[in-house]
């Protein structure tokens, strides 16, 4: 299996890879309009002969802003559901995050579960951290560097996530 950037060679993959992992087409419509909008910050496939995981990483807003803390939302994540509990989707994370990291981001979002602890990943509530998709325990966030933690800040994500239903 290799990671790599996806291409333009890997664009019906990577939708193949969001409809078959989730059970709804929300995924799918919100890659492709982050795709098309040019909003998608890292976009990583793990492939075989053919694309069997796909990570998204987009740009997303604090308010009120900080000059040192610069943040993106990971999400979604998909693995084919016969390649699903094979550690794909954990080195797409790990990938990713170390790719973010080396663009500059110091901290990483997402709605997710427990399967997020295992990268560091902490609810957001103890630091006030709000986004209008009201989460409590899901909303997560992971410190990259070794800058605190934002306090009190709400997250806007990009209008493709509610236009698309996510």
């Amino acid at each position: 299996m290799t990671l790599r950037m996806e291409d333009s060679s890997d664009v019906a993959g990577v939708r193949v890879v969001n409809l078959a992992a989730f059970k709804d087409d929300a995924a799918a419509r919100l890659v492709d309009a982050l795709r098309e909008a040019g909003k998608l910050v890292i976009s990583l496939v793990a492939a075989k002969d053919r694309v069997i995981g796909h990570v998204a990483f987009s740009a997303i807003r604090m308010e009120p802003p900080s000059g040192e803390v610069r943040v993106v939302a990971l999400g979604p994540l998909a693995v084919l559901p016969e390649e699903q509990r094979s550690g794909v989707g954990t080195r797409l994370v790990r990938e990713g995050l170390r790719f973010a990291e080396s663009l500059g981001y110091t901290h990483v979002v997402l709605l997710g579960g427990a399967y997020y602890h295992r990268f560091g990943f902490v609810p957001t509530p103890p630091f006030q951290i709000r986004s209008v998709y009201d989460a409590g325990d899901h909303f997560m966030i992971l410190a990259l560097t070794g800058l605190a933690m934002p306090v009190d800040v709400m997250m806007t994500y990009e209008p493709e996530f509610a236009e698309s239903g996510c």
